[in-house]
């Protein structure tokens, strides 16, 4: 006698249970996705990303803004405080110390950022610029923010600066206006000279190299300019060589805006962002050099 089949009771555990429809997801708890910023958004907050990175590196050695306020320093109280007394240059009525700050302040920017591939090379060597480089930050963003930052160093460098001609007795004006564009001037001309040390160190790509060429035009571009002396006093091919050098046109600008002295404060900062950009674009094509 064969068993009668059992069929399963309606509920138990043996009933196979219905498909369910998949559920759909919950776009609405989970909130709206951020929304994805175009280049011309992305392209600044990573030039301040890569500033802001930069200049942390101050928060671990200070030392760099003590030891380089020395040489501006000794420049205002022992040629400034001689030449004040010789009255051998020509300087439109004002005491030389007034008339070489805005010089020096100029030359101690330059100095800072000059050497600033050295930097690059270094971060080549120990494997950061080969990361850098592979992220989606552009390259120019990358010169850009590095750049800048050496203005913010310079900015500091410049306060210093003041500060001690202020105690020397310089005449300098405080509208709060022309010491912003003081701010203005010295980034943009620390921005160009950094970046032409970054432009050599991708030529030369090693640190030795570059150190030679950094102190072979370091002098040279300051002599060439009117930190020290008016142009008028140069010779033809200096005066030639004085007009095409940014260092100059950052001169004129920092006298006219500290001093009031004549200047031509248009021509200089459209001179100044001009060779700020082109820095920028050299340096930002020779980049690629620096990861092979």
């Amino acid at each position: 006698m064969s068993a009668t089949p059992v069929v399963p009771r309606p509920g138990s555990a043996e009933t196979p249970a219905a498909p369910t429809a998949p559920t759909a997801p919950t776009i609405g708890m989970l909130g709206t996705p951020p929304r994805v910023r175009s280049g011309w958004r992305v392209f600044p907050a990573r030039v301040g990303a890569m500033c802001v990175v930069e200049l942390q590196k101050l928060r671990h050695d200070r030392t760099e803004l003590y030891t380089r306020a020395v040489q501006p320093a000794l420049w205002l109280l022992i040629f400034g405080e001689t030449f004040t007394r010789l009255h051998v240059i020509p300087t439109g009525g004002i005491p030389y110390l007034d008339y070489l700050a805005p010089g020096i302040i100029a030359q101690s920017a330059m100095f800072i950022a000059i050497f600033y591939g050295i930097m690059i090379i270094w971060e080549r060597d120990s494997g950061v610029l080969p990361k850098l480089l592979v992220t989606p930050t552009p390259h120019s963003a990358l010169v850009a923010g590095k750049a800048f930052a050496a203005g913010v160093k310079s900015v500091i460098q410049a306060v210093v600066v003041i500060l001690i001609a202020a105690l020397l007795g310089v005449a300098m004006t405080w509208n709060p206006l022309r010491l912003l564009g003081v701010v203005v001037v010295v980034v943009l001309g620390s921005a160009f000279f950094s970046c032409l040390s970054m432009s050599i160190a991708g030529i030369v790509l090693t640190r030795d190299r570059l150190m030679g060429i950094g102190q072979a035009i370091t002098m040279p571009l300051f002599f060439a300019s009117n930190a020290l002396y008016p142009v008028a006093l140069m010779p033809g091919w200096l005066q030639a060589v004085s007009k095409v050098n940014p260092l100059s046109y950052q001169v004129d600008a920092l006298r006219g805006l500290l001093l009031g002295t004549p200047s031509h404060l248009w021509l200089d900062f459209g001179v100044l962002c001009l060779a700020a950009l082109a820095g920028i674009a050299a340096a930002s094509s020779l980049m690629g050099r620096l990861a092979r």
